[in-house]
């Protein structure tokens, strides 16, 4: 996925309101933007860190600029997270994800029962493919975390997996780890137990857990290889 317009940079001063960063300017001015991101951003929200964001024209938006990346001194950390499933669905639809090669359509934002909906649906000659997308940002001791606060939603969307997996269909949770420094991918269960119990319970039960890795940078942010899963259990 490329930028359709360059990015700016700037400095974090702070996030805060949990959809709200303050930035510094080369020059020295403050700006607040939109941190489009529900999790803690723990290890990719340090003031100081250098920034890159973007900048809406829809005059109807309060802050017009969002905050796209963040440097922790080794690496860019996507955290935009409404960027994710445009990303996951570029690299399957150019062939880049080996285990999802096979569709011939792809639907987006699919409701499969009452009050719950899924990212990504893929079909072919009837069979069908229900592919929910998670953006990861937490890297510890070279491992890539998800979640990195306690997530009831997400907990729904792995049984709501599970439950299409009984029903005949595939099912997938993706995690794609926006950053390059980790080695691996593992839940983060000591951040969420609930999490980390359901996603080794619904994998027993036949949903598949992909874990890819993003190289992210000011121009554009491309998936570049699988990463192994390790689970607790």
């Amino acid at each position: 996925m490329d930028f359709d317009t360059p990015l700016r940079q700037g400095t974090l001063i702070r996030r805060y309101k949990r959809f709200l960063s303050d930035i510094e300017l080369p020059g020295g001015e403050e700006i607040t933007v939109h941190c489009p991101n529900s999790g803690s951003m723990r290890g990719c929200s340090t003031p100081g860190s250098p920034v890159c964001f973007s900048r809406s024209d829809n005059p109807g938006r309060k802050y017009p600029h969002t905050l796209e990346m963040v440097h922790n001194g080794k690496t860019w950390i996507g955290v935009n997270t409404s960027r994710t499933n445009q990303i996951v669905a570029e690299a399957i639809e150019h062939g880049q994800i080996k285990e999802l090669r096979s569709f011939d359509v792809m639907r987006k934002e699919i409701k499969t029962s009452e009050g719950s909906r899924l990212d990504l649906l893929l079909e072919t000659a009837g069979e069908r493919t229900y592919v929910e997308v998670k953006n990861c940002s937490l890297v510890e001791n070279g491992v890539a975390l998800f979640p990195d606060a306690v997530t009831k939603r997400g907990t729904k969307h792995l049984k709501e997996l599970e439950r299409l997996v009984e029903c005949g269909s595939r099912g997938v949770i993706f995690f794609l780890v926006q950053r390059i420094d980790c080695d691996c991918f593992s839940p983060a269960s000591a951040i969420d137990p609930e999490y980390g119990t359901t996603l080794v319970q619904v994998h027993r039960n036949g949903v598949e857990i992909l874990a890819y890795q993003a190289q992210v940078t000011p121009h554009s942010i491309e998936v570049t290889k699988s990463l192994p899963v390790k689970l607790d259990g």
